[in-house]
């Protein structure tokens, strides 16, 4: 079932946290010196997320080059989507041609404390590490018809490069559901 991200987070601080990457190297969140910093929720097994993970992956790279950090993180519950563990997570480093970091959630404590809710979830932060843009790729879906672009992603990292605010209202991120582990499922307000 599909999830649509919701609420203006705009301003929210990046948090201080250190996740290990798929080959066990640890990573900081909140590295500064750089003029933005994406932080992708992700999957290896979702359809949303693999409709957009070459092009994904594509724009980030020409980004890289104007300042633009790029960090993937996938916080679904493995016990049960094995498939979103290490290897998969390693297969799908390759299938996508990424070059970014891969990050583990293992515990959900971080896609709770930011708010994911879906995978593919996208926060942008500016270069003080203040979230300047959550939302979609672009209007595509694996269903819809309409063309992957990537054009309200990349629209809000050239803005953010920029230093220009991005214009609300921004379209919400959908894909598949966090699969959470019993207890760690967010609460609604």
């Amino acid at each position: 079932m599909a999830v649509e991200s919701t609420g203006n987070l705009v301003g929210l601080a990046l948090p201080a946290w250190e996740l290990v990457d798929a080959n066990g190297h640890t990573h900081q969140l909140r590295e500064q010196g750089h003029r933005a910093t994406l932080v992708a929720f992700v999957c290896n097994h979702c359809p949303y997320v693999q409709h957009v993970e070459k092009p994904l992956g594509e724009m980030v790279q020409r980004y890289s080059s104007q300042g633009l950090r790029t960090v993937a993180v996938v916080s679904n519950n493995v016990a049960d989507y094995p498939e979103d563990d290490v290897p998969g997570m390693k297969e799908q480093i390759s299938r996508a041609g990424w070059d970014f970091p891969y990050l583990i959630d293992a515990d959900q404590r971080f896609a709770r404390e930011l708010g994911a809710v879906c995978t593919p979830d996208f926060f942008l932060f500016d270069a003080g590490l203040s979230l300047s843009y959550r939302g979609a790729f672009d209007a595509s879906s694996p269903k819809n018809g309409n063309p992957v672009t990537g054009e309200l992603l990349d629209n809000a990292i050239a803005m953010t490069l920029a230093g220009h605010e991005v214009p609300l209202p921004h379209r919400p991120a959908m894909g598949c559901g966090i699969k959470w582990i019993a207890g760690m499922e967010p609460q609604e307000s």
